[in-house]
């Protein structure tokens, strides 16, 4: 049956950006990125945090996700870089496609993990704020796969198949990365209501990330035709799929018992500069109060005034607290 319509190939992988010609794969990862930090940049200033250090993060994160992901492919696909007829060198190409998402997060985790404890931050609000983020990235990269015509599913005739002449397939195949660029819109979203409505902390947003895009990677693994190991009947990243959703659900329930509610400090630098600001201005603050009352008794001139002075500062009731990290309003998407 002929297909009525398609959505065609590009007729190169390279994206011309002035004279500058940029492979459509590394544009994709490249954007992803950006859109990953900005999200998720607003989403830790609004969690309390300060401006850039998600940015600052991401400097350690995202090399360490690269390897991470690069090495994960090269392991699980060996066969394609160091079989007969192969040449070694090609596994550092990275710009040719082939980055697993597991070894990406994985490593990735570390990287930040390395940041976060340097400036005294705890990994899982920050893997709360960016969890969103790192799901768009996700959306946007696969797109990568659509400019390489790499990773398309069985032969199809349904009007959203994909034109595949690459060489190897010819004809129109099921669009997986579509399927899956979509499925992450859709987790990114979910996160973001979840977060709103539940106020979910200590790491649980980022679970929740994990389990909502497991699920949809065990089905859309079924519809790709590409080489890959398979153990009882499944492919690998479908056992994956299942250890890692389990361990996400896991998570989510032993962390809301033992965990619950959401971190009250995310950043103590911005602790720190809140209290530092407060202290300057005075204000209405109860800190001010208790300075003023200090400067009374100083002032007094004799044991007779100080009681007398200090009255009006005793009247303003005692000190609170205004510090910029307190309980934070509600999470920006």
């Amino acid at each position: 049956m002929e297909t009525l319509a398609f959505i065609p190939s590009p007729s190169s992988g390279e994206i011309v950006i002035g004279p500058i010609p940029l492979r459509g794969y590394a544009f994709c990862i490249i954007l992803g990125v950006f859109v990953a930090v900005w999200l998720g940049g607003k989403r830790w200033v609004a969690r309390g945090g300060q401006p850039g250090t998600v940015a600052d993060i991401a400097v350690w994160a995202v090399p360490f996700g690269l390897v991470g992901g690069r090495l994960y492919h090269v392991v699980t696909d060996y066969q394609l870089y160091f079989g007969e007829g192969r040449d070694w060198v090609d596994a550092f190409k990275v710009w040719e496609g082939g980055l697993g998402i597991w070894g990406a997060i994985a490593l990735g985790a570390v990287g930040a993990w390395i940041a976060c404890r340097r400036r005294g931050i705890p990994l899982p609000a920050y893997a709360d704020a960016i969890a969103p983020g790192i799901a768009l990235a996700q959306a946007i990269g696969r797109w990568g796969n659509w400019f390489n015509q790499e990773l398309y599913g069985r032969p199809t005739d349904l009007p959203w198949a994909v034109e595949i002449d690459n060489g190897v397939d010819t004809g129109t195949f099921h669009p997986t990365f579509l399927y899956e660029s979509l499925w992450c819109v859709g987790v990114a979203l979910l996160v973001i209501w979840a977060d709103r409505r539940f106020r979910l902390g200590h790491g649980r947003a980022f679970a929740l990330y994990v389990a909502a895009y497991t699920a949809g990677r065990f089905w859309i693994e079924y519809l790709r035709i590409d080489e890959a190991h398979q153990f009882w009947g499944l492919r690998l990243n479908n056992w994956t799929s299942i250890a890692v959703f389990l361990a996400a659900v896991v998570y989510i329930v032993l962390s809301a018992r033992l965990r619950p509610g959401r971190e009250d400090v995310v950043e103590p630098a911005a602790e720190k500069t809140g209290d530092s600001a407060d202290g300057d201005t005075g204000g209405d603050t109860g800190g001010g109060a208790k300075g003023s009352a200090e400067g009374q008794e100083r002032a007094g001139k004799g044991p007779e005034a100080g009681p007398e002075r200090a009255e009006p500062a005793e009247s303003a009731g005692p000190p609170e607290s205004s510090s910029a990290g307190g309980t934070s309003a509600s999470t920006t998407g």
